[in-house]
């Protein structure tokens, strides 16, 4: 496939714990997504594509150098940073001669100094940097391009400590909406690079909670439990103001609104500009739906089908929206159920940009987005782990077998489950029992995959 496009603008967006089953056009009946599903009639939906990983830190790890979480520096939200020698997307965009922005949540590993996305290649970045400060909606500051630019608004500094989590917490003080103003910035680079190849990643903070804005908070810092409590912050409810909802569910719900309007105004400056054709936009999701500031997942059933949500490795923690519209290129309206995730991204746009593909844990997608599906390369399997709280491994195999082992930290050697997501989409019948062959080869894939992370977590310690 090299050589067979002239380079196009790519504009990434990625949403922040927005669950599979949030947009219209992926089965949500409550809310409605109008311009996510024109942008998928416009191009390809993706019906099996997945996370870099369950939490945010180690998915955009995962879409920014292509390796999955067996071979990854970061696979949790731990102390683990990006390493300088990593080679990232942005840097594949800078080989081609493109302009780059990283605009909204780095969040890649913690705590970043404020030079991180530079050195990892983007030529701009506005934002939050630690994915903490990115829990408030209303910070006192934002990074621009290594230098903090203040805001209005006013936060208690409870927060000093061993992971620089200054700014994060909740605000007194409400004047200055970050995510409009990310949004401002995103729309502001497109505009300027009109002239110029650009690659965009947009990375919203919403509809994440403020994991802070869930409790009540005294003057010392002290938390205190509060099911009442706002973590779901925005300026306005708009059309959900009268709704019979609790207040944590209008913000979300507002919060949907918001990606999906900027969405439609993103769409529209790039056709007013008159790229439409020589730009790829795509949209998907850092992980599942979340649990937290008080939003209840269920309450709009957020993961659709899917078991789980943010933190499991069942498919509702990490299926997720994907969808991909390039007029002229993607057929108007086609879906595809090919087994994809992040690290595709990689070898994805090195095809698109005709350059030689990195060395990385994905596939290149372009046949299939071009509506040349028996020239896609298949991957046998998609591997995950996350070391967090109990631990867990996870593996699909060939877009059928489903094989979990969880409680890896108190127990290396975990029983393996088996689900078989064809028909047990919910992944409530372990099958291991029946399959004991299939069992033993999907847990020599998975230690096979597997790289010792740290004494912690090195799966082949028995």
């Amino acid at each position: 496939m090299v050589g067979a496009f002239s380079a196009p603008n790519v504009i990434y967006i990625l949403a922040d714990d927005l669950g599979y089953g949030d947009l219209s056009c992926y089965g949500q009946e409550t809310l409605q997504t109008p311009n996510l599903d024109k942008l998928a009639q416009s191009g390809m939906r993706f019906t099996s594509h997945y996370s870099g990983a369950t939490v945010c830190a180690p998915s955009r790890y995962v879409l920014l150098t292509g390796k999955h979480n067996g071979h990854a520096g970061i696979r949790d939200n731990g102390y683990n940073s990006l390493s300088e020698d990593e080679f990232t997307l942005a840097e594949l965009f800078k080989q081609a001669g493109y302009q780059t922005a990283c605009i909204g949540k780095w969040g890649v590993g913690r705590p970043p100094d404020n030079n991180d996305p530079s050195r990892a290649g983007f030529d701009e970045f506005y934002g939050y940097l630690n994915m903490f400060h990115a829990h408030n909606y209303y910070p006192e500051f934002m990074i621009h391009n290594g230098a903090r630019e203040p805001l209005r608004n006013e936060v208690p500094d409870f927060f000093e400590g061993p992971f620089d989590m200054e700014g994060r917490g909740v605000a007194t003080k409400k004047v200055d909406y970050a995510p409009q103003l990310i949004h401002d910035q995103a729309l502001k680079f497109i505009s300027g690079n009109k002239e110029n190849p650009f690659f965009l990643y947009y990375a919203l903070n919403i509809p994440h909670a403020n994991n802070e804005g869930g409790f009540d908070w005294s003057e010392s810092g002290e938390r205190t439990v509060n099911p009442n409590a706002n973590g779901m912050a925005v300026p306005a409810h708009g059309k959900f103001a009268e709704k019979d909802w609790p207040i944590q569910e209008k913000g979300f719900a507002r919060m949907i609104q918001h990606i999906d309007d900027w969405v439609g105004e993103i769409v529209n400056l790039v056709a007013e500009l008159g790229l439409l054709e020589d730009t790829v936009i795509l949209f998907s999701s850092d992980n599942g739906p979340h649990h937290e500031g008080n939003h209840d997942h269920a309450f709009f059933d957020s993961n659709g089908d899917y078991r789980g949500y943010k933190r499991d490795l069942f498919d509702g923690g990490i299926r997720v929206p994907f969808i991909v519209s390039w007029p002229g290129s993607i057929a108007a309206g086609s879906e595809s159920d090919l087994m994809s995730g992040f690290q595709d991204m990689m070898p994805t746009m090195a095809d698109i940009l005709g350059i030689e593909e990195p060395d990385t844990d994905g596939i290149s997608m372009l046949p299939e987005l071009i509506g040349n599906s028996k020239a896609q390369v298949k991957h046998e399997f998609l591997y995950w782990e996350f070391p967090e709280r109990d631990g867990k491994q996870g593996l699909l195999y060939l877009n059928q077998w489903k094989a979990l082992r969880q409680g890896l930290k108190e127990n290396k050697s975990a029983p393996v489950e088996l689900y078989d997501i064809t028909w047990d989409v919910a992944e409530e019948h372990d099958l291991a029992g029946t399959h004991p062959g299939l069992v033993a080869k999907l847990h020599a894939l998975m230690m096979e995959q597997h790289e010792p992370f740290s004494e912690q977590w090195d799966l082949s310690l028995k």
